[in-house]
């Protein structure tokens, strides 16, 4: 695995740069969109963000962080005992998205984040009367009804505001605190993923994709943004299907199916990650096979959620339905398809760096040319070519056009583990680390 064939490294040069070209074709003619036709709606396309160097009292944290994981990380990872290493790699990933997020200072980097006027936190004093907030919620998602939800909170289901909301409620007011529980929560979906590999593809695998899930370029977004909390929710879903169907306890699987189903109350389009819960059942048919109250098991837990909102008086059909006629009356129904189906994938590129690239194309080669079906290497390139057509499918529905380095942070973490794969661990972290540093100290990527 740590040396690979060198017919290997020209292919690995080759999708980098094609990547890269991606991401330069997406910026000029995005450039070109914006300043002709101002459609794009975003500064500094294909990211929406704006040209700011900077640096910050998060800045020297950052890049010793990002020293220490490139220099000793690899090592660390095969040597630790495994509980070790999960606590030493969310420790790592904590470190590295505060210190990111602090590059932009504690009030523009964490605590305003979520307060500006299209945040939760600028709702809250409408969940006086929680059940009758969920009961009108469907009435003011579109645009023209009274007092319409801003931007972010007609476009997730109610889970989504209530999570800050319960947040003010047990004493924890404010940005700052809402950001700190996007950072922490958000760090944890890289212990999530890293369960599931080990589950699903064996210990070794997982231990070489930990230092590139503790030092990946999303964390520039995880801190701190709501999507990063979402995506820790939907990677422990996973992550406790994958003990269901590989341990020796099948009830896994009914917190799978709750945090799948809180899931898709957070966010419609996650909704999605149904297809990478289904790649798990694949991986692990043979003990569904001879368990199969890991299916009813699933299917319970999941239906908790939607139950409970749905006798709460929240439509989740309905409110997606609204929901598409919100995204069509504003700026979502400006911005052009045609460039944004394909330069969403260079955002995806940059929140995932170049070494994930790399891993992805050696995974495909992976499916392409192993003999072994039930190999570790096949498991793993199965799962995350499973995560990738997810997040095709997102992208094809038209329903996120810009600001997915944000939107699909959740997808975005089960491509990182492709870096397993990848040979010189080192050099592609480094590449890792210096793209992130980059984007967070060149731009100022709120939303």
């Amino acid at each position: 695995m740590t040396r690979a064939p060198r017919r290997d490294r020209p292919a690995d040069l080759y999708a980098v740069l094609a990547a890269a070209l991606l991401v330069l074709v997406a910026v000029l003619v995005g450039r070109h969109l914006q300043d002709t036709y101002r459609v794009l709606f975003v500064h500094w396309p294909p990211l929406f963000a704006d040209w700011d160097p900077h640096v910050g009292p998060g800045t020297p944290a950052a890049v010793l962080v990002a020293a220490a994981v490139v220099a000793y990380g690899p090592n660390l990872a095969m040597r630790l005992p495994w509980r070790g290493l999960l606590a030493a790699a969310w420790g790592a990933c904590l470190a590295w998205t505060w210190s990111l997020a602090l590059v932009d200072g504690w009030q523009r980097g964490v605590a305003g984040r979520l307060t500006s006027p299209n945040e939760y936190l600028t709702v809250i004093g409408r969940f006086h009367d929680i059940p009758a907030t969920l009961r009108d919620f469907t009435h003011h998602i579109v645009s023209g009804t009274p007092a319409p939800w801003p931007a972010h909170i007609a476009g997730h289901p109610p889970a989504a505001t209530l999570t800050f909301v319960l947040l003010d409620r047990v004493g924890l007011h404010g940005g700052g605190w809402a950001g700190a529980w996007c950072i922490t929560v958000g760090s944890t979906a890289c212990v999530a993923v890293l369960a599931a590999v080990r589950a699903l593809a064996g210990e070794r695998l997982a231990r070489r994709a930990a230092p590139f899930l503790a030092l990946a370029p999303a964390a520039v977004w995880v801190g701190a943004s709501a999507d990063g909390y979402f995506a820790a929710i939907a990677a422990w879903a996973v992550a406790l299907l994958a003990l269901a169907v590989t341990g020796r306890s099948v009830a896994w699987a009914a917190g799978a199916g709750l945090l799948y189903g809180l899931t898709c109350y957070l966010s419609y389009g996650l909704t999605l990650f149904a297809l990478v819960g289904a790649a798990v059942l694949v991986l692990g048919r043979r003990r569904v096979r001879a368990r199969p109250v890991i299916l009813a098991l699933l299917v319970a837990g999941a239906a908790v959620v939607p139950v409970v909102f749905t006798l709460a008086g929240f439509d989740w059909w309905e409110g997606y339905r609204l929901l598409v006629t919100r995204y069509y009356q504003g700026i979502g129904g400006t911005r052009p398809y045609g460039y944004w189906v394909w330069a969403n994938l260079a955002c995806t590129v940059i929140i995932t760096g170049l070494a994930t690239v790399a891993g992805l194309r050696r995974a495909g080669a992976t499916l392409v040319h192993r003999r072994t079906a039930g190999s570790a290497p096949v498991r793993l390139a199965f799962l995350v070519a499973v995560a990738l057509l997810a997040l095709l499918v997102a992208d094809v529905s038209g329903m996120s056009k810009a600001e997915t380095e944000r939107i699909w942070l959740p997808f975005a973490m089960w491509l990182l583990p492709a870096c397993a794969f990848l040979p010189r661990p080192r050099a592609w972290l480094t590449a890792q680390a210096l793209l992130a540093l980059l984007l967070n100290h060149l731009l100022f990527t709120g939303w």
